[in-house]
């Protein structure tokens, strides 16, 4: 039986709405009948239908009427167009307004019953899809992080395997892998997910107010300190204190951390009170800190005590399995946000960001699929909604030519450090004179999706 099938026909004769109420009726189907569009519109606001016949003609709210204000209302709505063989014109017009189909007045009990099975099994095939969607995400997701393949799986059980212990933690990958994710899900899968996370973006601040927000300040401390301040490490006392861009700290602040760190205590920028507090420690970078140990720029002593377990995070073009699954997580994200009808991603267009390398990894896509999002006409995102894809961006080559496998490396630093020239001369290791002639001599440009806030996400 199909009764869970509810369907509304509206026409102001009554032989009519007898007439298809018998035929739904007969077939299963749970049909109810209204005489005009007003009664249509109340029924179609307050309660939940799967199909919607309406009479082309009708004295006062006419079909073309109701078709445009249920699509207001309820957009997904397939209404189903009654005519007579002298409208077909009309009834072909409504088609381009948004109606699913159209009958032909004196019915066809068999060709009703052929366009009513068409709706059902278009709407369960939807309903299989979006259930099948969110059973992969579901299986596939780890607090707020997605992701199928055997590298991030790997890094879930070494999260959920870590999480327990009061270790301090070290997450390394490039920007936009997702680290303080996998900071928050290692602080939410610990003995101390009822008391703080904090977060301090250390890149973010230079050295002076860098130690202020770390450790606090006492009024009167320096020129501005109006009040007593509280840093993140008391605020974080009991839980968990996230350090983004670890690698980016002064030398005299890494002393400062590595004594926190050895005697769990510290005092205010100006105090004299020795503060102690419990607090786990998990920190992360896009650097590889081993290479700036070897420079002179980072303390060996604060990296073995950072990196008591160390979680690294793969780039997206490592683990491209993922990308669909994270496609379309942000295609129901921003769907939802925007509740713009956008249904499918093409696959011309997954084809093309399955190719792509993402520099920018999870955050780039995010962005990339929030744009397409926004400038989608159409009920599924295609290629042109990508432009990325057309300017600025040097696509991915198996070149051998040493040329075309330097510009798209050094492409691909850039974006990794958000074009910050200096960040990416020191991963080179060049000087900043010979960085700025390779982007002119490769005529490189930033991506439009290249966020302009590059703190770890």
């Amino acid at each position: 039986m199909n009764t869970q099938v509810r369907i509304l026909i509206v026409d102001d004769e009554l032989i009519v709405r007898e007439a298809l109420c018998n035929y739904l009726k007969e077939d299963g189907y749970g049909a109810v009948a209204v005489e005009g569009g007003e009664e249509a519109l109340r029924k179609v606001e307050g309660e939940d239908w799967n199909i919607l016949f309406v009479d082309l003609k009708m004295p006062g709210m006419d079909g073309l009427e109701v078709l445009s204000r249920v699509k207001e209302i309820k957009p997904d709505l397939p209404v189903i167009i009654i005519t007579a063989y002298a409208t077909i014109d009309s009834a072909v017009q409504a088609m381009k307004n948004g109606a699913y189909d159209y009958i032909v007045k004196p019915f066809d009990p068999e060709a009703i019953a052929l366009v009513v099975e068409k709706v059902v099994e278009h709407q369960n095939l939807v309903r299989e899809n979006i259930l099948l969607r969110e059973r992969l995400e579901e299986e596939y997701k780890f607090e707020e992080i997605i992701g199928k393949s055997k590298l991030m799986q790997e890094v879930f059980e070494l999260v959920k395997n870590v999480a327990e212990s009061d270790a301090s933690v070290l997450i390394t990958g490039e920007s936009g892998t997702g680290k303080e994710l996998i900071a928050r899900a290692i602080h939410a899968n610990s003995s101390r997910r009822y008391n703080p996370f904090i977060t301090a973006s250390c890149g973010a601040m230079p050295e002076g107010l860098l130690e202020s927000e770390l450790f606090g300040h006492e009024r009167g401390a320096f020129t501005g300190a109006l009040y007593t301040k509280k840093g993140r490490f008391e605020l974080a006392d009991g839980g968990t204190l996230f350090l983004d861009e670890i690698g980016e700290i002064s030398p005299k602040t890494q002393v400062d951390l590595l004594r926190v760190l050895d005697e769990k205590s510290f005092r205010r920028v100006g105090g004299i009170e020795l503060i102690s507090v419990d607090v786990r420690i998990v920190s992360a970078t896009n650097k590889d800190l081993k290479k700036a140990i070897q420079r002179g720029i980072f303390r060996e002593d604060l990296f073995y005590r950072l990196n008591v377990v160390s979680i690294h995070l793969p780039p997206l073009r490592e683990r491209r399995e993922d990308i669909p699954l994270l496609t379309d997580h942000f295609l129901n994200k921003f769907r939802a946000e925007t509740n713009k009808m956008i249904e499918r991603i093409s696959p011309k267009a997954l084809e093309l960001i399955m190719e792509y390398d993402w520099p920018g990894n999870v955050r780039e896509l995010e962005n990339a699929v929030e744009r397409a999002v926004v400038v989608g006409k159409k009920k599924e995102i295609i290629p042109e909604d990508l432009p990325f894809f057309k300017q600025g961006v040097p696509e991915r080559t198996e070149s051998k030519s040493l040329r075309e496998r330097e510009k798209h490396h050094i492409f691909q630093v850039l974006e990794e450090n958000g074009w910050n020239i200096s960040k990416t001369a020191e991963d080179l290791e060049i000087d900043r004179v010979t960085l700025y002639n390779k982007i002119k001599k490769y005529n490189l440009e930033k991506s439009k999706t290249n966020s302009k806030s590059k703190a770890d996400g």
